[in-house]
């Protein structure tokens, strides 16, 4: 009997296993940038099929919210806005409905703020009443916001009226101008924003708080840097950052456009002498940001100015036409903050500054407490080819402390960079 060895199979190629900066390793739901079939979410809810009438100047908030309630209490659905212009307050979507904005779609914000109800949310670091969103999802689990339309936020008036308090009184906050956000994502979990035109947003375009498992798609993010106030054409629409990451975990942001007159990625979790005892902030942790384009903004990544603790950031493979920053570390001298294991690589195009780290001293409020003292640490920067006209901006502190960072495998060596004073503190960011 003459026997024959059978060919032994190749071995298969094993998968490169990704890690955080930490080195743990990256779980394989941040591999997945497939985007959500919408045909897979159930009965579509066409809303002019429902009494919701197109390019009318009546606002449809109760006649489109009347639609999401309706598909909620029939077992879920998605909620359709075909081609044409609707216009809407503040609208609340609930458990198993979701949104999609067809290609030549419009969803319109009023810009009358009476359209947006006062309710316990998230601004600025702190859980307070303030307006609604446009757009609202609070504790729901696989919502969906899909469509290569447009969700607009009409934000013309509401960025006048901020210029012109300001005007009026320079210490005029955010709140002081009130201002409805595009959307506000809050206790929810996978969730995926895709392909929209996200643009206009009176105040901050997109905010997600106390989530996990979010992803944004491939959305395109505008708000206009300026020309909106004629006493001075410099002013652009105020605090319009593209996303606001708040308290969240595993957030995945991959071929989106941004262009906003403030920052675009911003890691954000409380602000405050006693922030770090506040069960309502907390931690942001496992965020990757890749394969993204960047127009005008402040900062590619921010982190602060109302951030505790950032761990396990990935910025990555993105271009930049015109960033002010890539990365800005917002040190406030009034709040305990942490940020480490932070990786930079990757990134082209050109930027006024790459690293940039200073006090963040605007409406800051010292407290009754010794501050602990902050600190950034493990902070990778490589691999990144972009014109800029200085590397590294830092200033010193005796707040806080820069430990582990390293330039293209290189120590950084911050003995060389002068400390603060209250004279290189920026003052003329929001």
């Amino acid at each position: 009997m003459l026997l024959t060895l059978a060919a032994s199979a190749k071995p298969k190629a094993k998968k490169a296993v990704e890690t955080w900066p930490d080195g743990t390793v990256m779980d394989e739901w941040f591999a997945n940038t497939q985007k959500v079939d919408v045909s897979t979410l159930g009965r579509q809810y066409v809303v002019t099929d429902y009494g919701v009438l197109m390019g009318s100047s009546e606002v449809q908030t109760r006649q489109i919210q009347a639609v999401i309630d309706r598909a909620a209490s029939e077992g879920g659905g998605v909620v359709v806005i075909p081609q044409g212009t609707f216009m809407t307050g503040a609208l609340f979507f609930k458990q198993g409905t979701h949104l999609h904005v067809a290609e030549g779609a419009t969803l319109k914000g009023s810009d009358r703020i009476k359209d947006y109800p006062i309710l316990l949310t998230r601004i600025e670091g702190e859980t307070c009443k303030y307006f609604s969103a446009l757009i609202n999802a609070d504790g729901l689990d696989g919502f969906t916001i899909s469509g290569k339309g447009t969700i607009d936020g009409n934000g013309l008036h509401f960025w006048q009226e901020f210029w012109i308090r300001r005007q009026w009184n320079p210490q005029t906050t955010n709140k002081d101008a009130q201002r409805p956000r595009l959307t506000y994502v809050s206790n929810c979990k996978n969730v995926t924003i895709q392909d929209v035109h996200l643009i206009n947003s009176p105040f901050w375009t997109n905010h997600v708080y106390k989530s996990d498992h979010v992803r944004y798609l491939g959305c395109y993010i505008f708000a206009p840097t300026e020309k909106i106030f004629e006493p001075d054409p410099k002013r652009g629409a105020p605090s319009s950052d593209a996303i606001d990451i708040d308290v969240c975990t595993d957030v995945l942001i991959d071929g989106c456009y941004m262009h906003v007159n403030d920052d675009a990625v911003v890691l954000k979790g409380g602000k405050g002498t006693w922030a770090d005892q506040d069960k309502t902030n907390g931690d942001c942790e496992r965020i990757l940001i890749q394969n993204c384009r960047y127009g005008k903004v402040h900062g590619c990544l921010t982190l602060g100015s109302e951030s505790l603790h950032d761990r396990n950031i990935i910025l990555r493979n993105c271009h930049t036409e015109n960033a002010d920053r890539v990365l800005w570390l917002k040190m406030r001298p009034d709040t305990p903050q942490h940020y480490e294991y932070v990786t930079v690589e990757g990134i082209t195009g050109k930027c006024g500054r790459f690293l940039f780290i200073q006090p963040w001293t605007q409406f800051f409020k010292p407290g009754d407490r010794e501050m602990p003292l902050s600190r950034c640490n493990n902070i990778t920067l490589r691999n990144n080819k972009v014109d800029t006209k200085k590397m590294l901006d830092v200033k010193t502190s005796d707040k806080y402390e820069l430990i582990d960072f390293t330039l293209d495998g290189q120590p950084v060596d911050f003995s060389q960079f002068a400390p603060a004073t209250k004279d290189t503190a920026p003052k003329v960011y929001l």
